[in-house]
């Protein structure tokens, strides 16, 4: 179906455990390396999240789908018939969080296991049950790194994978073998993208969601006041439109004299990527400028915050009631234990992460350090303490 918008038109998440090649796939479809940040470049992973979108184009000649201008398999020209943006999510046990805030933007998922490990590991498991938190259920699973075993190998690979997701949202999910080094099998994972992730229906006419990922100050160091730009936000739309001029709000807001406090600012630009936009809709990665203070926007600050219209956006939480479920185990521990009264958890609600502690367990209620903007219904990724670091054991409904 040919796009009407120049953006986007659905969210496609790169998951899976860490080094089994997911920004390696994005880099195969689209020609960019999303790890760009200092430090990713340094340890040789993802830190935060990774985005780049890529256009699926159909031969005009032959019929067959590419992501290139000519096509590669007769020559002829290609047109393009839908705009796809990849979330490329960190792997490491550590970002966990990160992954988690990522999946909330997600249409759909790519769930990449490497074909010379034992399945799962622990990062799979936790990210095919973000996957199964929030219902992504429309799922491509890609068997990479073939290049590296035996056909037997590769198959009781298979065999694992089948059983690892039998149960789950992803047990009817196509597998594709690749080796995305090589852009091996990359026609058959493209055409199976088409098949397997539809672009959702769309409310256009809701009241506007934006759930932000990125904040930036764009200005140079020394710039003048007068030639100020306002601070930019980035997220994606998860419901209604947005348009040039429309008066908005940011929730929970900044922090200022001890308390949170919601900020109310106006749209000045929108663009998708190089494009600019008159109104922005659901899908992509979307950058919003406002007439705010830079410093309010400056290094990721805005991150966790949502949206929309003035007065439309749901209210803001100190704290929250969860009906809550433990995942009976995960990869590489006993058996979950419950809560404790008093203990502190990390909760992910959208893009926001924040750390609470449970003041009761019957419903389970957390006191929040940092509020968050959420309404009843809405999923909690719930992760605890095990051995040191922050792992998936669950998720809530906030009551």
């Amino acid at each position: 179906m040919q796009y009407k918008t120049k953006q986007a038109q659905v969210n496609i998440g790169l998951v899976g455990h860490v080094d089994h090649g997911k920004t390696t796939i994005t880099y195969a479809l689209t020609g960019k390396w999303t790890d760009t940040h200092s430090e990713e470049l340094k340890r040789g992973i993802t830190i935060k999240l990774g985005y780049a979108d890529v256009e699926i184009r159909k031969c005009k000649k032959c019929g067959k789908l590419t992501v290139e201008k000519k096509c590669p398999y007769c020559g002829g020209d290609t047109e393009v018939e839908r705009k796809v943006a990849l979330v490329d999510a960190p792997g490491h046990e550590t970002l966990v969080t990160v992954m988690l805030s990522g999946a909330a933007l997600m249409d759909g998922a790519i769930l990449v296991i490497a074909a010379n490990e034992e399945v799962p590991q622990p990062q799979t498991y936790e990210h095919l049950m973000a996957l199964d938190i929030l219902n992504i259920d429309k799922i491509v699973i890609v068997q990479n790194k073939i290049d590296l075993v035996s056909k037997e190998e590769a198959m009781k690979n298979y065999e694992q994978i089948k059983k690892f997701v039998k149960g789950t949202v992803a047990e009817n999910a196509p597998i594709i073998p690749m080796a995305a080094n090589h852009k091996v099998n990359l026609d058959k994972l493209i055409e199976t993208i088409e098949d397997a992730i539809p672009t959702p229906k769309r409310d256009l006419n809701k009241d506007p969601l934006m759930y932000i990922v990125r904040s930036f100050d764009v200005n140079k160091p020394g710039s003048s006041i007068d030639n100020l730009i306002g601070g930019v936000v980035g997220g994606s739309i998860i419901q209604g439109k947005l348009k040039i001029n429309d008066k908005v709000e940011l929730r929970p807001g900044i922090y200022l004299d001890k308390r949170w406090i919601p900020v109310k600012t106006e749209i000045k630009e929108l663009s998708a990527g190089k494009e600019r936009l008159k109104e922005a809709l659901p899908g992509g990665l979307i950058a919003v400028a406002t007439d705010l203070d830079p410093a309010f926007t400056k290094d990721d600050q805005m991150i966790g915050n949502i949206l929309g219209k003035v007065d439309k956006l749901p209210p803001i939480l100190n704290e929250v009631k969860l009906e809550f479920k433990l995942f009976k185990r995960i990869v590489g521990t006993d058996k979950i234990e419950s809560f404790k009264k008093g203990e502190v958890i990390v909760l992910t609600v959208g893009t926001a992460v924040t750390i609470g502690k449970i003041t009761k367990l019957k419903p389970l209620v957390v006191e929040l350090k940092r509020p968050i903007c959420g309404d009843k219904g809405w999923i909690a990724a719930i992760s605890k303490k095990i051995g040191g670091r922050w792992r998936l054991v669950g998720y809530g409904k906030i009551l």
